[in-house]
């Protein structure tokens, strides 16, 4: 595929992203859609509790930016190659769409939890009942479509080959992918960090999925890195406004999808240990806690603890995103071994 349809992808999600910010938060400031901190929270970090009103829900800057972008991008993919696709076999056509939809679909769920927490001004939102029910039927069905789409239950290991878990596959990447969306929506705890760790982990897929020839995917990788470039713009310390989970949900559908469009889970994993340790510093705290008393971090998810331990937001963001971005060129770098 031409390499200027990938950049006019992403020029034009960042053009999208970043203008939408213009008229987006004054409406979100009219209708009072604010961030309200948790009590405990503003207690904890004196920074957090200056952020008290900020305007949320600004995720839809980067999610309009990057499906109008996709959409242009392939199309602009499509009138540069041959057509004639039989139908029912339009493959390219559909795997974006599922990567679009799953992303879409849990930026919905992440909608709903952003308006219980903007009308009844609290910081809980859904209930970890509703919102695990929503996941587990959104995952499920995304799953369903990824072996109409010739999916098998295998899992490749680098340097050894293809394990066969049969049955087993579907359990296991149903937690795995509701992990991963949850631990992407974990990572949106400072300003600009789940934006930049998206772009670099994005970037990372669409290496790997240019290697695979599935451009069409990796039209929609760069049409969302270049949204939440867009999304920096306004995102960026000290924030106005924040993507909420309207916007991480759907980062965090986003990524989960185009890492198993590559089809190399383990790899998947390597390039999202930003958010796999995010939310993994959450579950050792809150185990370690109701097991002995004691907190292994000052604060989790970890972003909190380095924060306290006095590392200004931009220190954050930027060694995070250098540790996803080792992990993404690692990733890469195997694959192509």
């Amino acid at each position: 595929m031409a390499l200027w349809i990938n950049v006019v992808t992403a020029a034009l999600a960042f053009g999208i992203s970043a203008a939408t910010g213009i008229f987006l938060i004054p409406l979100l400031k009219k209708l009072h859609f604010g961030q309200t901190i948790e009590k405990f929270v503003g207690a904890a970090l004196e920074s957090q509790k200056k952020k008290q009103g900020t305007p949320m829900m600004g995720g839809f800057m980067f999610i309009i930016g990057s499906l109008v972008a996709a959409s242009v991008g392939f199309l602009l993919w499509r009138s540069t190659t041959e057509n004639g696709v039989p139908m029912g076999k339009d493959l390219p056509l559909y795997r974006i769409l599922t990567c679009m939809g799953f992303a879409l679909l849990n930026s919905g769920i992440g909608f709903i939890d952003d308006y219980i927490k903007a009308v009844k001004k609290q910081n809980k939102g859904l209930n970890p009942k509703q919102k695990m029910v929503m996941q587990l039927v959104l995952t499920s069905a995304f799953l369903w479509v990824l072996k109409l789409l010739g999916d098998d239950t295998k899992i490749l290991l680098p340097f050894f080959g293809d394990v066969d878990f049969g049955i087993f596959y579907y359990p296991l990447m149903i937690l795995v992918l509701i992990y991963i969306v949850n631990a992407v929506n974990l990572t949106d705890g400072v300003d600009g960090l789940c934006s930049t760790v998206t772009v670099v982990s994005s970037l990372s897929f669409v290496m790997m999925l240019s290697v695979l020839g599935l451009w069409e995917c990796t039209i929609f990788g760069v049409a969302v890195a270049g949204g939440c470039v867009g999304f920096l713009v306004w995102n960026l310390h000290p924030a106005k406004v924040f993507m909420g989970d309207t916007g991480s949900m759907y980062l965090g559908g986003a990524v989960a999808a185009l890492g198993m469009m590559t089809g190399q889970h383990l790899l998947f994993f390597l390039v999202a240990i930003v958010y796999i340790c995010e939310a993994l510093s959450v579950v050792i705290q809150v185990i370690s806690f109701k097991t002995t008393g004691k907190r292994i971090f000052k604060m989790s998810p970890i972003h909190h603890h380095f924060e306290l331990c006095g590392w200004s937001e931009y220190k954050i963001v930027i060694a995070f995103s250098l540790v996803g971005l080792v992990a993404g060129v690692i990733a890469n770098v195997i694959m192509m071994v």
